[in-house]
């Protein structure tokens, strides 16, 4: 069954009892019959087809069937022997690397071998070159943990040049999606060559957007950046006058897989192009070069270096090339010789700062920081006077929130912002990672700490507090034993001063802050380089496991105090309502007191539905930002010294001397008694009314 092609591709075909999926000219397809479950090649498919363009209408060559039970190591066996059918052998390598997601690394090695051979053979045919550079193509889309650094694939690099040099069987110009190969005769007369590779919708390589121009000597940069990778070899009269009909060779990489670096590190997932020029023994020459820059989400063109492959450093090296120019549209570099050419990028985040602090975060934290004040103040003042009450796990837990809010406000946005573009330098130095991160600059990373260690010192001392409830109620204590305030103390502070020393350690560089902090504002790392929560990360760790562990401890803590004071007797003291109230209200001073409200956070990080993550969002905010004013209330505002001392002042406000008007009637049956009117002074609360009638009888 044949279905019409047009332009460039061969549509979805079945051919010799094969289907085959719809390709574009020059590339291989491969039919959705796969290997049986009992063979060695399970799941991969039984035959290959390539999609040819020789009539003038695209249609798949002869399919190439795979024999199932045959392996990458037996089928190097074969080549080493010269036993089987060469093309057969080249076929059946491609096929078993047509899924490179499931090669391992001797797989690979394997592969490169193969190719390496198919390549250097003398009975290479134009069927064997296209299959050994669809497998090459195929071997960089494999995973950068599998395509090891090894010699074969430092051979096989080498080995492309040198087959480029070459037009075997005819074949100039073999293009698969990740690999490129043009071999051209210069002409005598020629100034220059230009390779160039167009940007296709995919960004995969296309034979008819690889272009050669074969006598011209400028880089032609068009705008809208349409050219992927350019190169020039200028040839000056000394060296047309030497041409003895030379040979050049270009090869395109889709990514560096087969070039690992020591000195670079490609720490955000970027890959780049590299693009081999050869031609061969020849010295003093101008090659000019245009690299289209990568698109990286959310970051910045910081610098770029011009670099080529050295294969006795086996890193890449700067010396022979320079920077030329660069714009939006391309990156120009030079250099004297040819060899394998890329441009080594490093990006900049472009960081979102986060907005000044809304209003309701203000409002709430500055009535926190009165209300954890006056809290402060009021324990220490008041201490001698109420001695069954925890006052120093309390004046620590206010101190400790007192000091964080504060920070917060007026630190946790970033003095440092990056917000101008960065500046291109003119030096062509080596990069050593495709990700630039600034050098820490101290304040933010020093308000990050203060920030991380008095917050955890929030939590340590309102789980000593909750601790401190266990044991009063279990053991029917009035007041803690003395000895044990010292202990108390010591974890109460040094506990976090621990974690926090841990998370530095462990985390922190002074040239690379940002795995610490963030950079938007001074808080805790969180989140990887495509926004993510990264469980790697401090915040996690540093935070909240630690954090998570003492408020599951309060919780359980707050249902057995809860559960405790239910079980007494209700008409005690006050009635079922009035004891029902009291309970709640001991119940709620204790939960905010060991900071329960942090839980929705918790909620937010694992919460879906953008509804309910509004109304989580929102409560959180105003449950933790009003905190110090919720325990001002219910640890201070309702003291029964606060209200005598308040009903005191005010009954002293209330008292001003004012002369009031009364009347006094007596009633008997029948007749009206005498009416006496009189002007008293009277002292009156602010609880009663300050006029009375009074009846008697």
């Amino acid at each position: 069954m044949h279905f019409t092609s047009t332009g460039n591709f061969c549509n979805s075909t079945i051919k010799d009892g094969f289907s085959f999926p719809r390709t574009t000219v020059g590339w291989s397809a491969y039919s959705e019959q796969l290997c049986g479950e009992e063979t060695t090649s399970a799941g991969l498919p039984e035959a290959s087809a390539r999609c040819l363009n020789d009539t003038g209408s695209p249609m798949f060559g002869t399919p190439h069937k795979l024999q199932c039970e045959l392996t990458l190591s037996g089928i190097q066996g074969n080549i080493s022997s010269s036993s089987g059918d060469l093309a057969q052998l080249a076929f059946s390598t491609q096929i078993l690397t047509s899924q490179p997601e499931r090669l391992s690394a001797d797989n690979i090695t394997t592969a490169a071998q193969i190719a390496n051979t198919l390549l250097q053979s003398v009975n290479i045919t134009e069927d064997i070159a296209v299959a050994a550079v669809t497998t090459i193509s195929q071997l960089l889309n494999a995973s950068g943990e599998t395509t090891q650094e090894s010699d074969a694939v430092q051979s096989l690099t080498e080995t492309l040049e040198k087959f480029s040099l070459d037009q075997h069987s005819n074949v100039s110009l073999v293009v698969q999606p990740n690999l490129a190969v043009q071999s051209v005769q210069v002409p005598s007369d020629t100034v220059g060559i230009q390779f160039s590779a167009l940007t296709g919708r995919s960004g995969n390589f296309v034979a008819n957007r690889i272009h050669l121009n074969t006598n011209t000597s400028e880089l032609i940069a068009d705008k809208g950046g349409a050219t992927d990778v350019q190169i020039v070899i200028k040839f000056s009269p000394v060296l047309r006058s030497k041409n003895t009909n030379n040979s050049l060779g270009f090869v395109l990489y889709q990514n560096d897989r087969f070039f690992r670096s020591r000195t670079f590190r490609a720490s955000s997932g970027t890959s780049r192009r590299v693009i081999s020029a050869n031609l061969g023994q020849v010295s003093g020459l101008h090659v000019e070069m245009l690299f289209k820059p990568t698109a990286v989400p959310n970051a910045s063109l910081y610098d770029f270096a011009c670099v080529w492959w050295n294969y006795t450093l086996k890193d890449w090296s700067t010396s022979g090339c320079s920077k030329v120019n660069h714009s939006e549209d391309g990156l120009r570099c030079f250099c004297n010789h040819t060899t394998n050419f890329a441009v080594l990028m490093s990006f900049r985040k472009d960081f979102k700062y986060a907005q000044v602090l809304n209003w309701i975060t203000i409002l709430g934290c500055s009535m926190s920081i009165i209300g954890l004040s006056l809290t402060i103040t009021f324990q220490i003042a008041t201490r001698k006077s109420r001695k069954t009450n925890p006052t120093v796990l309390l004046v620590s837990v206010c101190v400790c929130l007192l000091i964080f809010t504060l920070l917060f406000v007026l630190g946790v946005d970033n003095p440092h912002k990056q917000l101008e573009k960065p500046e291109i330098q003119e030096a062509n130095i080596l990069p050593p990672s495709d990700t630039h991160t600034e050098r820490d600059r101290g304040p933010c990373t020093a308000v990050a700490v203060l920030l991380q260690y008095f917050l955890l010192g929030t939590f340590t001392w309102n789980t000593l507090y909750a601790t401190h409830v266990f044991l009063m109620i279990r053991n029917s204590l009035a007041t803690s034993p003395s000895h044990s305030t010292a202990y108390t103390v010591a974890i109460g502070w040094g506990l976090p001063a621990v974690v926090v020393a841990l998370t530095l350690g462990i985390s922190y560089r002074v040239d690379d802050p940002l795995g610490y902090r963030q950079e938007e504002f001074c808080w805790l790392a969180a989140l990887d380089p495509k926004g993510n929560f990264d469980f790697k990360l401090p915040m996690f760790w540093g935070f909240l496991i630690p954090v998570a562990f003492m408020l599951i401890f309060n919780m359980v803590v707050l249902v057995f105090f809860a559960v405790t004071t239910g079980k007494t007797n209700p008409h005690i003291t006050s009635t079922r309502h009035t004891s029902m109230k009291k309970k709640f209200l001991s119940s709620f001073s204790l939960a905010v007191v060991l900071g329960l409200s942090w839980i929705l956070g918790y909620l937010l990080l694992i919460t879906q539905n953008q509804t309910m993550y509004t109304i989580l969002n929102i409560s959180f905010c105003v449950l933790t930002t009003t905190q110090g004013l919720q325990v001002f209330i219910l640890f201070t505002a309702r003291t029964a010294i606060v209200k005598k001392k308040m009903s005191s002042a005010l009954k002293s406000v209330s008292s001003a001397g004012i002369p009031l008007h009364t009347k006094r009637f007596s009633l008997w049956r029948g007749e009206q008694s005498e009416k006496v009117e009189s002007y008293t002074q009277q002292d009156t609360d602010l609880s009663f009314p300050p006029c009375s009638s009074q009846t008697s009888n």
